[in-house]
């Protein structure tokens, strides 16, 4: 019984699309979260949400820096 597993091919041709989608979803989450600042008095809540809005932040940067890489390698 021989090992057929054999890797997929890199197929980046949407990985544009995708990550635009990941950027799109993220931002509707933090626009969620900070609407919901709205009807908690808790202050651990504020900065629980706060702070995941921060690393949501970050992520729209990297994705941002991943779609920049992507059009460079799509130019070659």
């Amino acid at each position: 019984m021989g090992n057929d597993n054999k890797p997929n091919p890199d197929d980046r041709s949407d990985n544009v699309e995708k990550l635009q989608s990941m950027i799109q979803h993220t931002i509707g989450n933090m626009e969620a979260a900070e609407e919901s600042l709205t009807f908690t008095d808790s202050e651990e809540q504020k900065q629980q949400i706060e702070a995941k809005n921060d690393r949501r932040r970050e992520s729209i940067e990297s994705f941002r820096a991943e779609i920049k890489d992507e059009a460079q390698n799509n130019k070659r």
